[in-house]
């Protein structure tokens, strides 16, 4: 099992910035790329950005320029450093990892976190 636990959400004006963590446990070596997503009330999840495990990065536009993923593998965490926020960016946001169940097939397809609420003021 992995157990991932996201932080560093709350209440920032329009202009901020907010530092988004995800910290996995468990067996991490279950894990492969990492992403985060968002929903907003009376919206679907949407995906914000992906880190595969080289690194490798994917932005929605409408966070393209703004928001930057990264990732410490030794630390098994990954953050989402959120600047410029606008009020549209207000959601809860959920980390995600995608699960090496090719290599490893004791472990499942994905894994969610409980979710990080982010509001923006304007």
């Amino acid at each position: 099992q992995v157990q991932l636990v996201e932080s560093g959400g709350g209440l920032v004006q329009a202009g901020g910035s907010l530092r988004l963590s995800c910290a996995a446990s468990g067996d991490t070596i279950c894990i492969s790329a990492m992403d985060w997503y968002r929903q907003a009330p009376g919206k679907e999840r949407e995906l914000v950005a992906t880190i595969n495990n080289g690194g490798r990065t994917y932005y929605a536009d409408s966070v393209k320029g703004r928001f930057t993923i990264s990732r410490d593998n030794a630390k098994n965490t990954v953050y989402l450093q959120m600047n410029s926020l606008k009020p549209e960016d207000t959601a809860v946001y959920y980390c995600f990892a995608e699960g090496r169940v090719g290599d490893f097939p004791t472990c499942e397809y994905d894994y969610w976190g409980q979710g990080t609420q982010v509001t923006v003021s304007s």
